[in-house]
């Protein structure tokens, strides 16, 4: 697992059938201490209904395919929940609605 920023959408006309009427965002994982992107971005099925701007916890490898959304979908990421804070020895280096890192 991994914190992530989702930075935006991918869209796909024509998909596989299993992956049809599934969100797809594109996520960038933070590091938790400064919530900064590393650059290191990856397309994950939306399972839970996040959106751009939004901290996400991301699951990958076959446990992606274990929430509700991706069960018996080819899938190696997921976003499984949307962030409400990030907490670094005693330190909130993000809160939903307080903190805005960027």
């Amino acid at each position: 697992m991994y914190l992530a920023k989702v930075i935006g959408n991918v869209v796909s006309t024509h998909k596989e059938e299993k992956i049809e009427n599934v969100a797809l965002l594109l996520v960038d994982k933070i590091d938790p201490k400064t919530c900064k992107v590393s650059g290191a971005v990856a397309v994950a099925i939306d399972s839970v209904g996040a959106g751009p701007g939004e901290y996400v916890l991301v699951v990958t490898g076959s446990s992606a395919r274990m929430t509700q959304a991706t069960n018996g979908r080819p899938c190696d990421a997921a976003i499984m929940a949307i962030v409400d804070i990030i907490e670094v020895n005693g330190e909130f280096t993000y809160q939903k609605g307080v903190h805005d890192p960027g």
